[in-house]
């Protein structure tokens, strides 16, 4: 997430939005976000995993892989990422990247 909060000029500026759900309860999923200035909400369960096709794990009580989403502005999924362990996120200066190739083909 540290990655994203890096590139927060560059979003903002391209308008793209970024949130994240955590697994975790509200207090320990408040200490991650008091450290990025996106909404981080909690609470997280396998039913949430299973709707977005996560993997989910059993290690420390339940947690959802890695899932990462880039949705255009008509709502359409345009890059994703499963990870089936804590390996292999998208990149934020990817992330821009893509945005802003997109835009250029508008």
């Amino acid at each position: 997430m540290v990655g994203f909060e890096n590139e927060k000029d560059n979003l903002d500026r391209l308008g793209a939005k970024v949130f994240a759900a955590s697994v975790d309860d509200e207090e320990k999923a408040g200490e991650v976000a008091a450290e990025v200035s996106f909404p981080v909400g909690h609470g997280a369960a396998q039913a949430d995993a299973e709707k977005i096709g996560a993997w989910w794990g059993e290690q420390r009580g339940g947690i959802i892989q890695p899932s990462e989403f880039v949705i255009n502005d008509e709502g359409k999924v345009v890059a994703s990422s499963y990870s089936a362990g804590p390996l292999g996120r998208i990149d934020a200066a990817d992330v821009v990247r893509l945005i802003t190739r997109l835009e250029s083909m508008k």
